[in-house]
């Protein structure tokens, strides 16, 4: 093996372990990787940026923003209500109304503002209607994910095979060409989801609930005339925390403050309000050392008395790439940052009863913030996090949000105007997608629908990175011979069998990458690969890449697979595992519907 070879070949390697146990953010761990093979030599500086200006990127930049003006103008809240309809015990009728119709709007929009909306109006529906969320959440999550496989703009993947397939000077995939295949597996995943999931999606309470009773378990304290931190800030008096309780809120008279920034100053009368931490729910604080500072001895203030219209509850979920990953919640300054103070933070079904402040954050954790009015519209694009509370926050008294019915206006038709005007000038071959999404965005700008700034704030800045890094590392694959001296290690194990026992390998693996290194990265690296296997055999390489690019969505054994699984994760109380449960079979089931129909729709 060459220099070139072996230095790819390290490099891939240390960047899938370092992916796998989550030592830096995605973004961070393949640019990184980029760095080092451009520094090798293995490709020139030129190479690795001119990823970075791949078509398929501005295409995606420009989706972004789409969806962002959809979403604002209200279509995806009417959606909801149309979709979810009445009230039913029933899971499977409620499955069967709301599946496709997710799994169609997948289609045709970014799938993770899809689950973004759905989340919070599948929440407040099923809380309305007595039924179990957990219920719902996954096969929320899955729908997306078949009918994102549907279409070219449905998901990333696609359009990045798409790029990939037109830079090696090859017919990109047309808009529909990936249904011949998408559909038949959409199809027979919505009916596993609709008539098995029932079965084994778990039936937990929503957290919501649980923490709404945590928070009746809040200890009140209050300052008194002998105080003598009275004038002092609450850092100075170092009072954000004592030992076992986290300060989430001051009473003063008939205001809260809430979050409590720290440059507060505390007043006699004022009431604390802490929760408690692991350890310490039964128990009361050790007031030795604050003198003046007495416990209320009077019961926990209900929670409606608390539901004032200058606060609310959120639920927000840590992205992959955020700011927040590896830092504490006291080094994330969430309060800073976002005028939020964290009042608990949960890990998959659990939450974490430890010291908050000492908390080390990971994608997928669930914050529970006490906030300001207005926070969502303030932070629902946020790079960090994924907002998954109502419009309104979690207050159950909360009615802010608008109905959807009767914001049926001018940006919601050129919001819908210029979708459909974006598939039609693609499928018919007028313009590139990236042309097409240039032109749809001036279009939402001349009639003011999104503004500059929020279209800005709009673009998953992270998802973009991840995807010029990775299609890096695979341009440094090819040009190194990696690809081509792995995908003969392939075929040296396949070959004797005949061409589908070499699709089933190629399969297997891209479906081994996309639930570790997530489904961006598995289309990258896969791609040389798959392409080089099939240039060898004298294969047409469309049934290949067709067949990786679609099992690169099919993230469904593990919440860490694909961002719309990370989403539901916390706020559907699952665990780990429910992940699997549900989504072995179902995958395996595609898998083989992937094996047979590829060769028979694009034949080798």
């Amino acid at each position: 093996m060459g220099f070139d070879i072996t230095i790819t070949l390290l490099v891939l390697i240390l960047a899938f372990l370092a992916l796998v146990f989550d030592i830096w953010t995605p973004d961070a761990i393949l640019m990184t990787a980029v760095g080092v093979v451009t520094a090798a030599g293995v490709i020139s500086l030129e190479q690795a940026v001119r990823q970075f200006g791949n078509t398929t990127i501005l295409a995606l930049g420009t989706l972004y923003i789409v969806a962002a003006s959809l979403r604002n103008s209200g279509a995806l809240d009417y959606a909801s209500e149309f979709i979810l309809g009445k009230g039913s015990q029933n899971i499977r009728k409620i499955l069967f109304r709301m599946t496709p119709g997710v799994s169609i709007y997948s289609g045709f929009l970014n799938n993770t503002p899809i689950v973004a909306m759905g989340i919070p109006a599948i929440r407040r529906w099923a809380r309305k209607y007595n039924v179990s969320s957990s219920k719902l959440l996954i096969p929320l999550s899955y729908a997306a994910i078949l009918g994102g496989m549907c279409t070219l703009i449905g998901t990333s993947t696609n359009l990045i095979a798409h790029g990939l397939l037109q830079s090696n000077n090859l017919a990109g995939f047309s808009f529909f060409e990936l249904a011949w295949l998408g559909v038949p597996c959409a199809i027979i995943g919505l009916i596993y989801i609709i008539i098995f999931s029932p079965k084994l999606t778990p039936d937990r309470s929503d957290i919501r609930d649980e923490e709404e009773a945590q928070r009746k378990s809040l200890v009140e304290l209050e300052i008194t005339e002998e105080a003598a931190l009275v004038g002092e800030t609450v850092e100075e008096a170092n009072l954000q925390q004592l030992p076992g309780f986290q300060l989430v809120r001051i009473n003063r008279h008939d205001n809260e403050i809430a979050p409590v920034p720290e440059d507060e100053k505390l007043r006699v009368g004022d009431h604390l309000f802490y929760a408690p931490q692991k350890g310490f729910l039964d128990l009361a604080p050790d007031l030795t050392d604050y003198p003046g500072l007495r416990l209320a001895f009077k019961p926990p203030r209900d929670i409606k008395r608390d539901e004032k219209k200058n606060r609310e509850l959120h639920q927000v979920v840590v992205k992959e790439g955020s700011r927040l990953v590896g830092s504490t919640v006291e080094e994330a300054k969430l309060l800073d940052r976002f005028g939020a103070a964290v009042t608990g933070v949960r890990r998959g079904e659990k939450r974490i009863r430890e010291n908050l402040g000492d908390f080390v954050l990971r994608p997928g954790d669930v914050l529970l913030l006490d906030t300001k009015r207005g926070f969502q519209q303030a932070h629902e694009d946020s790079q960090d996090f994924y907002l998954t509370s109502e419009a309104g926050g979690e207050a159950p008294s909360s009615n802010s949000g608008k109905d959807p019915k009767n914001d049926l206006g001018k940006d919601l038709y050129v919001s819908l105007f210029v979708l459909a005007g974006i598939i039609t000038s693609v499928t018919a071959g007028i313009f590139h997608i990236a042309l097409a999404g240039i032109l749809g965005v001036a279009v939402l700008l001349a009639f003011n629908v999104i503004e500059p700034g929020d279209a800005k704030e709009s673009i998953d800045w992270t998802v973009l990175i991840v995807i010029g890094a990775a299609l890096g590392l695979g341009k440094a694959m090819e040009v190194s011979g990696a690809a081509e001296l792995i995908g003969n290690g392939m075929l040296s194990i396949t070959s004797d069998y005949g061409p589908r026992i070499i699709l089933t390998g190629l399969v297997l693996v891209t479906a081994l990458l996309t639930e570790t290194i997530t489904n961006n990265g598995a289309i990258a690296l896969m791609f040389p690969i798959a392409l080089s296997v099939a240039q060898s055999q004298g294969f047409d390489p469309r049934a290949f890449i067709a067949s990786i690019t679609l099992v690169s969505s099919m993230a469904l054994l593990t919440p860490i697979g694909y961002q719309t699984n990370l989403m539901v994760y916390g706020p559907g109380n699952y665990k780990f595992t429910d992940f699997f449960k549900v989504g072995f079979p179902l995958a395996i089931t595609l898998w083989i519907i992937v094996i047979i129909l590829a060769p028979i729709i694009w034949p080798l």
